[in-house]
C-alpha cells in the first residue's frame, strides 16, 4: 500500500507544469534502483539524471529512486515500464532474456577469458544489436546502455583450488535452473530458496558449505566472516541494462530522446569505473580480515569450462555460431 502511495504522488508529480530556463516546460521522469544509495549502478544513475538534465537544458527531469522505493523487484520495474507508468529502471540482463533469447547465451557459464573480453562483446557489434533487439522485440522497453555487475566467484568454508574441491559442496545460488546445473556438474550440490540476507546464518549453521557472488555482496553482507575462501573462477559475468519506457519516449520531443540515449551511453563509462573502485574497496577490506584469495590458472579454469558442455548444448541450443563468435572476440 505504502509503495502503491508513492507511486500515485510520482506519477502526480509528473503532470505538474514545472518550468526550465526560458519558460519552456520541465518534464520530470522517474528512474527506479533497487540498489542502495552509493551502490555503483546508483551513481551512475544519479549520474545520467544529471547529464540529462544539463544537456535539455532543464527541459527534462530524472528522479531517481533507490534501494527498492517504488519496485523492490526488478520483474515490477519492467512490468511498470512496458505500460508507462516509470520512464526508466536499471535491472540485470538476466529478466529481459524473456523478450529477447539471445540474452541468454551472454550469461552462459565460463564464456568470457576476463571482463575486458566481455566489453569488447558487449560494446560490439554482438551486444550493441541485442541492445537494439530490446524496442524492436515489442516488448515496450529500450534498451539504453550495459552496466558493470562484475564477475561471480565462489566463496566457500574450505578452499577450492580444483574441480576436485568442489566435489560434495552444497552451494547457495539465485533460483535458476542453469546455475543449479552447472554446480552439479562442477560436483557439488546447487542449494535453492535461501535468501540474500540469510546466506550467512545458513553457511554458519552447516546449512550450505558456501554460496557465489560479487565482492560487494560478498564483503558487505558479511560472508566473508563464515566462508573465508574465495576463488577467482568468475563463472558468470551478467551486465546490468539501463532501460526506457518505450511508451513515455513516445511523448518526448524527438530531439530530447536523442539526448537521453547519448546521456546513458555516456554514463557506462562512469559506472565501469564506479564498479571497480567498489570491487577493490571491497577486496581490499575482507583480505585485511583474512580471507584467502584463490586465483586459477588458465588451466584450471578450462577444467571448469570443460563440464559445462552439458549447458551449452542445452541453452545454447541454436546459437552455436554466436557462441564461437563471442569465443572469438578480441582473439
Amino acid at each position: 500500500m505504502k509503495k502503491a502511495i508513492v507511486l500515485l504522488l510520482v506519477l502526480a508529480a509528473m503532470m505538474v507544469p514545472v518550468f526550465a530556463q526560458g519558460g519552456s516546460e520541465t518534464t520530470t521522469l522517474t528512474l527506479s534502483e533497487v540498489h542502495a544509495e552509493g551502490y555503483p549502478t546508483t551513481l551512475a544513475d544519479y549520474e545520467f539524471a544529471r547529464l540529462v538534465e544539463e544537456r535539455t537544458e532543464g527541459r527534462i527531469k530524472v528522479e531517481v529512486f533507490s534501494g527498492g522505493t517504488l519496485y523492490g523487484e526488478e520483474t515490477g520495474a519492467i512490468e511498470a515500464l512496458q505500460i508507462g507508468d516509470i520512464a526508466f529502471a536499471r535491472v540485470s540482463a538476466s529478466p529481459v532474456a524473456s523478450y529477447v533469447p539471445a540474452l541468454n547465451v551472454i550469461q552462459l557459464p565460463y564464456l568470457y577469458r576476463d571482463g575486458d573480453h566481455m566489453w569488447q562483446v558487449l560494446n560490439g557489434p554482438i551486444g550493441q544489436d541485442m541492445l537494439a533487439e530490446i524496442q524492436s522485440s515489442g516488448s515496450g522497453l529500450v534498451g539504453l546502455a550495459y552496466y558493470d555487475a562484475g564477475s561471480r566467484n565462489f566463496y566457500t568454508k574450505t578452499p577450492v583450488k580444483s574441480v576436485e574441491d568442489m566435489q560434495g559442496l552444497k552451494i547457495r545460488l539465485q533460483n535458476n535452473a542453469m546455475m543449479v546445473e552447472m554446480v552439479q556438474l562442477l560436483g557439488g550440490n546447487g542449494v535453492t530458496g535461501i535468501g540474500p540476507n540469510d546466506v550467512y546464518s545458513a553457511i554458519q549453521q552447516g546449512v550450505i558449505d558456501g554460496a557465489e557472488n560479487n565482492w560487494p555482496t560478498y564483503e558487505s553482507m558479511g560472508d566473508y566472516q563464515v566462508a573465508p575462501y574465495f576463488v577467482l573462477d568468475g563463472h558468470t559475468r551478467v551486465p546490468e541494462i539501463l532501460l526506457a519506457s518505450e511508451a513515455v519516449l513516445e511523448t518526448l520531443d524527438p530531439a530530447d530522446v536523442e539526448i537521453i540515449k547519448e546521456c546513458a551511453k555516456e554514463t557506462q563509462a562512469y559506472e565501469i569505473e564506479q564498479w571497480a573502485l567498489r570491487e577493490q574497496s571491497s577486496e581490499e577490506k575482507v583480505v585485511a580480515e583474512g580471507v584467502q584469495v584463490t586465483e586459477l590458472t588458465p588451466e584450471q579454469i578450462a577444467e571448469f569450462q570443460a563440464r559445462m558442455t552439458p549447458i551449452y548444448e542445452e541453452y545454447g541450443a541454436g546459437y552455436e555460431d554466436l557462441i564461437q563468435e563471442i569465443i572469438n572476440t578480441g582473439l
